[in-house]
């Protein structure tokens, strides 16, 4: 959940004020994957406390001692952080002009896992006295405590209750024994050996003043990219080159770490993901590709190539909208769009990274989907299409309660994996289970380069663009058009569902145009909030497809607006639910017009009996079928094919959440206890 950010110049003059401003707004662009505390280290003009005098030094190993490091650390959000740096600089008298033709700073934003949020629980974690190592962390050390006590008999003294001290001073307990034997040690050894006695799930960035400008990033579970913007050429312009042999030719030139993609993009376009026990090592404006392997002492090098960004830096911005999750919401006819491009042709579908595996995932035994929040309410929402168009049977799975359970997954299986993040912890672990399994493995995420892009046997981008408010919005209805096409493109042989298949790719077109319709009524959710801002509780309804609307609707106001909120199966009113009903508690029925639209007017019928607080949403025209009089409230939206019904029927409850949220005062795009990217169980 954490957001890692660092910051490498080499050969071109940056002055320290720059440097410190390149990390802050990359933790900016990181905010949302954590908020209650954030660090930074920078360098200092002041030496070391006790300089390690050189002993014919190699290859990357560790000469005199670098700069004294400068770490800030800031309980709060990151202009916390922001004020809290510049009171200290100031306070320091530290020169903010000096110049640095090279420079390595990092960065870290923390959502609170081990310790609470404090200054002396943020990152960067150090080594001790000194600063020799610090490190900036993502994930979760499993066997830190026992880390922790070997350290502890060995002198080592903890000031922090997280996992992550224990990594620097792993690394100064590495280093110190290799110098008390009077050996060298480069700082990728350094690190090797470190990664060697971790258990867990991490993406790590070192720096130490033993290796002063270099920095090492590595990651196993967690994603991590290095963006390399060469100042000397058109840095839009992409770079299709090994990484090493381009960044090794002492040119001028910027190099970022970064958790995702959207920090880096105002930076450069060009990027590579590191992956899993890669470790990337920056020394002298070059960059050098390890491979750890357990059972090799010495590590492999490795060849990658640079990959280009398709995203532009205005996704980042907030442009006119008050907030991240009012502009997501108002960007889905433009994000469907994008999610579709291409990919309808001739009546059909292509989706390219399926194609070499369609025949497995048609003869499958059954179609497994899993995924986390909202992300399994989307593929809740596709289930029944795909059922119907593909004959196959198609099971649901909660991550963590298919792992809790251990539940049966064959290698007849096709289990579909659904993350916005791709870093999803509890999901990321179910797919090393269906891995070990046998299972075909498919992902549908958001973010290239994720973890689940890169372990998964194939998979669908869903093409949503750059997603920064941490209530999902335009991910989630990207998602479910992405499934529909999956469902289309697997049924695409059977020639009974053709006609079926056509009017749902017709529809697929129009769905841009019809959600701008649905997006009018803005307005009309603002009133609606208004009158629910004083209430405790929603219940909303809903069956059939929408179903998962009813739980995505009620996730999002639980979300955001911090009020209790549930999304109830209509076919279960009577078996409980039912005693809830009086003239206060407001009730949200989905009844468009669908398979289930007879059912739903029964359950409003119901409901208005027992004097429900009745708020109905119908398809348009339908207001005098599902409501007599003045007896509720009506929302009416366009009707589309009852398949991608459930992408026009959130929309209204997206919006009624945002503005809740906004009339009750809370903060919209960082609701409380929350961060974006879930990387820990």
């Amino acid at each position: 959940m954490c957001g890692i950010f660092a910051y490498l110049n080499y050969n071109v003059a940056r002055e320290r004020r720059y440097i410190l401003e390149v990390l802050l707004n990359g933790l900016r662009r990181l905010e949302y994957r954590g908020y209650d505390s954030s660090g930074i280290a920078i360098d200092s003009d002041l030496a070391p406390a006790a300089a390690m005098p050189e002993k014919g030094r190699g290859e990357g190993e560790a000469g005199p001692r670098g700069p004294q490091p400068l770490v800030f650390r800031q309980e709060g959000k990151i202009e916390s952080l922001v004020g809290s740096v510049y009171s200290e600089v100031d306070e320091m008298d530290i020169n903010l002009e000096r110049t640095f033709l090279v420079h390595a700073g990092i960065a870290h934003t923390r959502w609170a896992t081990h310790g609470v949020p404090s200054p002396r629980n943020s990152h960067p974690q150090s080594s001790g006295a000194g600063d020799e190592f610090l490190v900036v962390h993502n994930g979760i050390i499993t066997n830190y405590e026992v880390l922790k006590e070997t350290l502890v008999r060995h002198g080592f003294t903890f000031e922090s209750e997280t996992d992550t001290e224990v990594i620097p001073k792993l690394a100064k307990f590495v280093f110190d024994r290799a110098h008390d034997g009077e050996g060298t040690v480069t700082f990728s050894q350094v690190v090797i050996e470190v990664m060697r006695q971790l258990e867990g799930a991490y993406a790590l960035i070192f720096k130490s003043s033993h290796y002063p400008n270099e920095l090492i990033a590595c990651t196993r579970g967690s994603t991590l990219i290095l963006g390399v913007k060469e100042l000397s050429g058109d840095t839009d312009k992409p770079l299709f080159h090994d990484v090493k042999a381009l960044t090794a030719n002492g040119k001028p030139k910027e190099l970022f770490f970064s958790s995702d993609l959207c920090a880096i993009v105002e930076h450069t376009k060009n990027y590579l993901a590191i992956e899993d026990n890669e470790v990337v090592h920056i020394k002298d404006g070059s960059v050098s590709i390890l491979k750890f392997d357990y059972h090799n002492e010495k590590p492999a090098s490795v060849q990658r190539a640079l990959s280009f960004l398709e995203m532009e830096v205005e996704q980042i911005k907030k442009g006119n909208y008050d907030h991240f999750m009012q502009k997501e919401i108002h960007e889905q006819p433009n994000s469907l769009t994008t999610t579709m491009r291409g990919r309808l042709k001739d009546n059909g579908v292509v989706l390219g990274g399926l194609k070499d595996h369609m025949k497995t995932i048609r003869h499958s035994r059954r179609i497994i989907f899993i995924g986390c929040g909202t992300s399994y309410h989307a593929a809740l929402a596709s289930r029944p299409f795909l059922e119907e168009l593909c004959g196959i049977p198609v099971t649901m799975e909660l991550a963590s309660d298919l792992l809790d359970r251990e539940g049966p997954i064959y290698r007849e299986d096709t289990a579909v994996f659904v993350s916005q993040s791709g870093e999803t912890a509890d999901t990321l672990l179910a797919l090393e289970y269906a891995l070990k399994n046998g299972a075909l493995c498919v992902g549908i995420t958001n973010t290239v380069g994720s973890t689940l892009a890169r372990k998964t046997h194939c998979g669908i981008h869903i093409n949503a663009g750059c997603e920064i408010g941490v209530a999902s919005t335009k991910a989630y209805t990207s998602q479910i058009v992405v499934m529909a096409m999956m469902a289309l493109a697997i049924g695409s042989d059977r020639l009974s569902t053709q006609a079926r298949r056509e009017s749902i790719i017709a529809g697929l077109s129009d769905l841009p145009n019809k959600v701008r319709e649905v997006l009018k009524r803005d307005g009309e959710m603002k009133d609606l909030a208004e009158s629910l801002i004083d209430t405790q509780s929603l219940l909303v309804f809903g069956r059939g497809y929408n179903y998962a609307t009813a739980l995505e609707g009620a996730l999002k106001v639980k979300e955001v607006a911090l009020m209790h909120s549930e999304g109830m199966l209509a076919g279960e009113m009577k078996h409980g639910p039912l005693a809830l009903v009086d003239e206060t508690l407001p009730i949200i029925v989905i009844a468009t017009r669908d398979t289930c639209f007879s059912k739903q007017q029964s359950v409003i019928q119901q409901l208005h009996a027992r004097k429900g607080r009745l708020i109905v949403m119908c398809s348009e025209g339908d207001a005098p079928s599902v409501c007599t009089g003045d007896s509720c409230r009506v929302i009416e939206v366009p009707q589309v094919a009852d398949c991608l019904q459930p992408v026009i029927n959130i929309i209204p409850l997206q919006l009624l959440a945002y503005h809740l949220t906004v009339l009750r005062g809370y903060d919209v795009d960082q609701p409380r206890n929350l961060a974006k990217s879930v990387t820990t169980q």
